[in-house]
């Protein structure tokens, strides 16, 4: 038997949304058998508890125990420099202070008092040195296993049933960071409670990317296999400056990186470089892959000494990359150089990214799928939403085909060979923002960037065919005809611009509105980008319908509703659309 708070869930792919949505619109309650609950002496239950034990290597440059986290803002004296400490972020500052000079001694000493967040995230304030240093004794081993599992976290907030010993539901609690998590845990690992989780959930790896699970079982596999996918950083140092050269070399070789930033003698160069590639392979060979697709091969070797691990890069026509760098520092997925005299890289990995681009592979990756137009800035003019709903599907015989309102608007394309790259140039009827020869400068799974002169274009690439949920979408928008039953807009309440309106979807991208004499012809598009979306274009300037063209997020679907939200660049909603089915 399920229990569901507030509303009923009624399609598959609304759960999926559940957690990465406002908490407070759904929580799905599944009654479990006692197989289902959760035990004091479950691997699940411990790996919860792992995963929920507070981390304090990210300060050990400070306090030097990973056991224990000094509560920021906080004041230090580096060398004689007293810094005040008010972000992780800052931690920076100390390295940079330390490494300024190779042959000097580092100070760091703390101004008492501080509070100190212990593994179990209590916190005690502590007077000075000798209380510090009597508390963390006991966890002060470098690189020794601990406790907590850090390459792993839950996405708040997450929601437990409670039972009574008859598995009957008395109470639902949500969890809104990892210390009311700790807590929780700890009262069934006291045998205090019987509880279930409530699923899905959505947990987030140390590089940012997420994965959703929706079981006890593919909970624990999940965090089971992370535990051990990235470094834990427990050393009493700041970053991974104390790589290995092993440890470093299979880091390096695990993906391609991408450059987000380069400066080479106090210059920056960022602007000619960001995007460029970097793939280590085996036997020292390095593959670079420039922005106009020029592949480069140098050599890579690594060794480690008293100023930690280097990295040696040699090209023969890049001068600029060849150096011998400072491993600086290292995070999950992102990894900083550097060298005395203004030299800076920062790399970030990106396993999606494609090194060896031939125009074969380009054409036979446009044809893949549907491809939109998911940005487009012309003479300085963001003109994408002109093609929201309108996607491109390009063929095999240098055919490309734009669906408008419902109708294929066919044109050629054509992939071609430049000094400077491999260029895309399409040629569509009514399109003439699209009518310019592209620089291609990036491809990565799902995503194209292309360039011109002052001129940018993403395409993201679109494949519904076999996506249950997009095919959900589809199934109930064309089952019948609907109306705007609320149009919220900046917190006005426009509504009533839409009665006696008819809105329907066809099956062909079509998309129309009809009332009071008047007749609106538009496009539609169901898709996915970190979640569903539904694309709305009614392809005309005259309101109240060019209200409505917005790349709108999916947060409720039924065969009879359909909730849409619109957010700023802040993340703040700004626009909410309802539609209900006309009976």
């Amino acid at each position: 038997m399920k229990t569901t708070m507030k509303t009923v869930l009624l399609i598959p792919f609304f759960a999926l949304l559940l957690f990465t949505s406002c908490q407070d619109e759904v929580t799905e309650i599944t009654q479990p058998d006692e197989s289902e609950a959760l035990t004091a002496e479950s691997e699940l239950t411990g790996l919860m508890f792992s995963a929920s034990t507070m981390d304090g290597s990210a300060d050990n440059i400070i306090d030097n125990a990973s056991c224990t986290s000094i509560k920021l803002p906080v004041t230090v004296i580096v060398n004689g420099l007293e810094i005040r400490i008010d972000s992780r972020e800052d931690f920076e500052v100390i390295e940079a202070i330390f490494d300024e000079f190779e042959d000097d001694e580092d100070n760091l000493d703390i101004i008492f008092p501080i509070t100190l967040i212990l593994s179990n995230h209590d916190e005690v304030v502590i007077e000075n040195r000798d209380a510090l240093e009597e508390l963390i004794e006991e966890c002060r081993g470098e690189n020794e296993e601990d406790d907590d599992i850090e390459c792993i976290d839950f996405k708040y907030p997450i929601s437990f049933s409670l039972f009574n010993t008859d598995f009957q539901l008395i109470d639902v609690i949500t969890i809104e960071n990892d210390r009311e998590l700790y807590r929780f845990i700890k009262r069934i690992k006291d045998k205090e409670v019987i509880a279930s989780l409530n699923f899905p959930i959505t947990l987030e790896y140390a590089d940012g990317t997420t994965v959703e699970v929706d079981n006890n079982e593919q909970l624990a596999r999940t965090i089971r296999e992370a535990k051990d996918a990235c470094d834990e950083d427990d050393d009493n140092d700041y970053g991974d400056d104390d790589f290995t050269k092993e440890r470093l070399d299979e880091y390096l070789k695990t993906c391609p990186w991408v450059v987000h930033e380069f400066k080479r003698n106090n210059q920056d160069n960022t602007e000619a470089y960001k995007e460029y590639a970097l793939n280590f392979k085996e036997e020292d060979v390095v593959v670079m892959r420039a922005k106009n697709g020029d592949i480069l091969t140098g050599t890579w070797s690594t060794r480690v000494t008293d100023r930690g691990a280097l990295l040696k890069l040699e090209f023969d026509t890049l001068a600029d990359f060849t150096l011998e760098w400072v491993v600086y520092d290292i995070e999950y997925g992102k990894i900083k150089l550097y060298e005395e005299g203004g030299n800076r890289i920062i790399m970030k990995k990106n396993c999606d990214v494609v090194i060896d681009i031939t125009k074969e592979r380009i054409e036979n990756y446009l044809q893949e799928c549907l491809w939109r137009v998911a940005r487009l800035s012309v003479d300085g003019a963001d003109n994408e939403k002109d093609y929201i709903g309108t996607p491109l599907k390009f063929y095999g015989d240098n055919v490309v085909k734009i669906r408008v309102n419902g109708e294929l608007v066919e044109g050629t394309y054509e992939i071609g060979v430049r000094n400077i790259g491999f260029i895309l140039q399409i040629t569509l009827e009514g399109s003439p923002d699209l009518k310019l020869e592209w620089l291609i400068t990036f491809i990565e799974e799902g995503l194209i960037k292309l360039e011109n002169v002052n001129n940018q274009m993403i395409l993201m690439r679109d494949c519904p065919d076999g996506d249950e949920d997009i095919n959900y979408v589809g199934d109930v928008l064309t089952n019948g005809e609907w109306e705007v039953a609320s149009y919220i807009d900046q917190d006005v309440d426009e509504t009533e611009n839409y009665i006696n309106y008819v809105i329907g979807f066809n099956e062909n991208g079509r998309l129309f509105a009809e009332g009071d004499g008047n007749n609106f012809i538009g496009s539609w598009l169901a898709y996915r980008n970190d979640g569903l979306f539904l694309g709305l274009n009614f392809g005309t300037q005259d309101e109240p319908f060019s209200e409505l063209r917005h790349r709108w997020r999916i947060k409720e679907i039924t065969p009879n509703r359909v909730e849409l939200k619109d957010y700023n660049a802040n993340g703040e909603i700004e626009r909410i659309l309802v539609l209900e089915k006309i009976e």
